[in-house]
């Protein structure tokens, strides 16, 4: 990857994304874009920002041309809770900024990254141990757009060579921006309520278990699997990523070892609760492991540890 073009940097993982390319590559070889300007100061000043609607392939194909990308990060979508309250913008942003990608990708010679997510599954695939490659019917709109960008993804990859890659997040955790609108977006919420001395109300029922990983590992795997060798990938679109399993409760208890007056109740969101429930209780991402050397650093008490380290000197 020489020069870098993240569609989304105004979004969670974008946000961070770029902020790490730009480390990484440098601040000039990465190019930031959102549809609304400006973005956080770090990336408005650190490096090339352009403003950018992703469901318009030609301003992606302007950009793309202006500074002679090779690598696209497709970071566009409406997250999983969000989607379900207007399914046709859910659709309409996943795959349209999807296939300008691809078409764009596949006129200029580019590499494309896009996440896919533990919402691809659904309640009829293996809830233990997810395998790489098994049935894929999820019962959200989000989860739809996801299996469709797979697909996509390899088809455009064996019909014209465009080298698109991906990895199937679980839920992110992060200090830096907080999500929203996602499924899994209590375990961010939990910690910032904790460090603010207030009560908690989950979401979700204490025993619902979903996959887990800290922004870093999620950082890393994205750059990770662009630079991996592609005689070695089998996959492509897309790989199991994961790095710890939990449910409300031992989060909860966990983070009760650092504040032990951090108390939390539960309110449940039905919408939420119905969608966690047709997700995986953990992924197997051994073909992550072996195809491309995947290895998360954080688990939840060194994850635990860091988070309301950055929140305190963040919130305090």
């Amino acid at each position: 990857m020489n020069k870098i073009l993240v569609l989304g940097s105004g979004g969670q993982i974008g946000s961070e994304l770029t902020m790490r390319l730009r480390e990484v590559y440098g601040g000039a070889n990465v190019v930031a874009t959102d549809i609304k300007l400006p973005l956080r100061d770090e990336i408005m000043q650190s490096g090339p920002v352009e403003q950018c609607d992703a469901t318009k392939g030609e301003e992606i194909d302007a950009i793309v041309k202006k500074y002679k990308i090779d690598t696209i990060y497709n970071l566009v979508a409406i997250l999983s809770a969000t989607a379900e309250k207007n399914p046709m913008l859910g659709w309409n942003i996943g795959m349209g900024a999807l296939l300008n990608c691809l078409e764009v990708s596949k006129e200029n010679n580019c590499a494309i990254f896009t996440p896919s997510s533990i919402g691809a599954f659904g309640a009829s695939t293996p809830l233990n141990g997810t395998p790489q490659d098994t049935i894929q019917r999820p019962n959200t709109i989000y989860g739809v757009t996801k299996v469709a960008g797979e697909l996509l993804g390899d088809y455009y990859y064996a019909r014209f060579g465009v080298d698109a890659r991906s990895v199937r997040y679980p839920g992110l955790i992060s200090n830096v921006t907080r999500p929203g609108g996602g499924t899994t977006d209590y375990a961010v919420e939990i910690y910032y309520a904790a460090v603010k001395g207030e009560t908690f109300y989950c979401p979700l029922n204490q025993n619902t278990q979903l996959d887990m990983m800290y922004m870093p590992d999620a950082l890393d795997a994205a750059i990770n699997i662009m630079e991996a060798d592609p005689t070695k990938l089998i996959h492509r679109n897309s790989f199991n990523v994961t790095a710890m399993h939990f449910n409300p409760e031992e989060i909860y208890k966990e983070i009760q070892k650092h504040i032990p007056t951090f108390k939390m109740e539960y309110k449940l969101d039905e919408v939420r609760q119905k969608i966690a429930d047709s997700w995986p209780n953990w992924m197997d991402d051994t073909c992550a492991r072996e195809e491309w050397g995947f290895k998360p650093k954080f688990n939840l008490e060194s994850m635990t540890v860091d988070m309301i380290d950055k929140l305190k000197k963040k919130l305090l």
